[in-house]
C-alpha cells in the first residue's frame, strides 16, 4: 500500500464520515462502523502482504430509520472508492462473515437516507478523480536551481583626519543626548522599580496584618464558643436550682393553704356536706309544688275559656229568641 493509496483512502474516510454517514445518523450517536483489509498474492520482499482492496462497513442501528451501506477501494492506480450493500460486501470477503447482526435491520432501512449518502459518495468520487488528475499533471522531475557565489565587497578607503574630526564634532551632541536619555530612562526605570517595590512591600504588610487580625477574630470566635460552651452546664445547674426552689414554694403555699382548711370549724365542713342532702331531698316537694300550680294554673284557664264560651253562646242565642220572636208578631199582624 502506497502512500499516495493510504492518503487518499484516509481522505475518502474522513470524507464519508463527515460528508455522508455521520449527518444521516443522527450525528453519529448510533453508528457503528468496520473497516479492513483483503490481502492479494503480491508480497513485499516476501514479508509483507499487499492488500487487494481495503473496505468499509457502516450500520446505522435507528429505530425504523436506520440504513446499512458498504464501500471498496481496491489499490490499483485510478480506482475509486466503491459503493456496495452489505450483503454484496460480505460475499467479497474471505469465509463471507455476517458483519452486523440481523444486517442491521435491513428491512426497515430509510430509503432517502440512503440516496442522501450515495449522492455525498458520488461527490467524493469526483473530488478524488480530480485529485488523480492533479497528480497526474505534475511533471515527475524539476531541475535544481544552481547557487550563486557572492563575491565579497571591496575595502573601503581610508577617510581623511579632518573629515573624521569634523564627523566626531558634529556626532558628538548627539552621543551625548543619547546618553543623557540613557542615564535619565535608567533612572526612571529605577525608580519605577522601587516604586513597585514599595508598593508591593506595602500590599504584602497590609495583607499580613489582615490575616493577623482574621486569625485573631477566628481565636476570640473560638474561645467565645469555648467559653459558652463550657458555660452551658453551670447555666443548666443553676435553672435547675430554680426549678426546685419553685417546686418548694408551691408545696409551701399547698401546706399553708390545708393549714388554713383545717382550721375552719367542723360544724361548716358538716352544713356543706349535708347542704347537697337537704337539697336532694327538697327536689321531689318542689316539683311536686310546681306540678300542682301548673295544674291550678291549667284548670283556672280552661274554666275562662270555658265561661267565656258559654257566655258568647248565650248572648248569641238570646239574641236569635228575641229576633225570632218579633219576626213571630209581624207574620201574626199581617194574617
Amino acid at each position: 500500500m502506497t502512500p499516495s493509496f493510504r492518503e487518499r483512502w484516509y481522505m475518502n474516510l474522513n470524507s464519508l464520515m463527515d460528508q455522508a454517514l455521520t449527518p444521516q445518523c443522527g450525528n453519529g450517536e448510533d453508528l457503528y462502523i468496520i473497516t479492513g483489509a483483503v490481502p492479494s498474492d503480491r508480497k513485499v520482499k516476501d514479508r509483507v502482504t499487499v492488500p487487494e482492496f481495503v473496505w468499509l462497513a457502516a450500520c446505522c442501528a435507528v429505530p425504523g430509520g436506520g440504513w446499512a451501506m458498504g464501500f471498496v477501494k481496491h489499490t490499483r492506480e485510478g480506482d475509486v472508492i466503491e459503493d456496495v450493500m452489505v450483503k454484496d460486501l460480505e460475499k467479497l470477503l474471505p469465509f463471507n462473515p455476517q458483519l452486523f447482526q440481523n444486517n442491521c435491520g435491513e428491512t426497515e432501512q430509510d430509503t432517502e437516507k440512503m440516496k442522501k449518502i450515495l449522492e455525498m459518495v458520488n461527490q467524493v468520487q469526483d473530488e478524488e478523480r480530480m485529485v488523480q488528475s492533479k497528480e497526474d499533471s505534475i511533471p515527475l522531475s524539476s531541475t535544481k536551481s544552481k547557487k550563486s557565489a557572492l563575491l565579497p565587497p571591496e575595502a573601503a578607503e581610508e577617510r581623511s583626519s579632518f573629515l573624521g574630526k569634523l564627523m566626531g564634532f558634529i556626532a558628538t551632541p548627539f552621543i551625548k543626548l543619547f546618553q543623557l536619555i540613557y542615564y535619565v530612562a535608567v533612572g526612571i526605570l529605577k525608580n519605577i522599580v522601587y516604586f513597585l517595590w514599595y508598593v508591593t512591600k506595602q500590599v504584602i504588610n497590609g495583607m499580613e496584618s489582615c490575616l493577623y487580625r482574621l486569625g485573631s477574630a477566628t481565636i476570640s470566635y473560638f474561645m467565645a464558643i469555648g467559653e459558652e460552651l463550657a458555660s452551658i452546664p453551670w447555666k443548666v445547674l443553676k435553672v435547675m436550682v430554680k426549678i426546685v426552689r419553685a417546686i418548694l414554694r408551691i408545696l409551701c403555699c399547698l401546706l399553708k393553704a390545708v393549714c388554713r382548711i383545717l382550721g375552719i370549724p367542723v360544724r361548716v365542713f358538716v352544713d356543706v356536706a349535708t347542704f347537697p342532702v337537704y337539697t336532694m331531698g327538697a327536689i321531689p316537694i318542689v316539683c311536686k309544688d310546681i306540678a300542682v300550680g301548673l295544674g291550678g294554673t291549667i284548670s283556672l284557664l280552661f274554666d275562662t275559656a270555658l265561661g267565656t264560651m258559654g257566655g258568647l253562646f248565650q248572648l248569641v242565642f238570646s239574641v236569635f229568641k228575641k229576633i225570632g220572636y218579633k219576626v213571630t208578631i209581624a207574620n201574626s199582624d199581617e194574617l
